[in-house]
């Protein structure tokens, strides 16, 4: 059976998910099923915790941003976000996404 897709707006650099355009400000509007917004709500917490690792890191001056695994877990999840926008966003979500070039020559190991 086919769940229902219901509108919602994004907000990456917050990690908010808002069922109102009112509620704060947005950059994405998509329309997403129950699972793929828990998917992508689950993504934006293993950011979150993330950001955590990269608080310590950065006080340790001797290891370098490009050497560090905490930044690689950051980037394979905003190209997660901004997969999952693109293929749920509306028009105006695809350009913008396309536009950026995030999605473009990606590479994940």
């Amino acid at each position: 059976m086919n769940e229902a897709k219901k509108t919602y707006y994004i907000s990456v650099g917050t990690g908010e998910i808002m069922r109102t355009p009112k509620a704060s400000p947005w950059q994405f509007k998509i329309k997403a099923t129950d699972d793929e917004i828990t998917e992508m709500r689950e993504v934006f917490q293993t950011m979150q915790d993330n950001s955590i690792g990269d608080f310590f890191r950065a006080h340790v001056p001797f290891v370098e941003y490009s050497h560090d695994p905490t930044n690689d877990v950051h980037d394979e999840n905003l190209h997660k976000i901004y997969s999952m926008i693109y293929e749920l966003g509306d028009q105006e979500a695809k350009q913008h996404i396309q536009n950026l070039g995030i999605l473009d020559g990606f590479k994940s190991d």
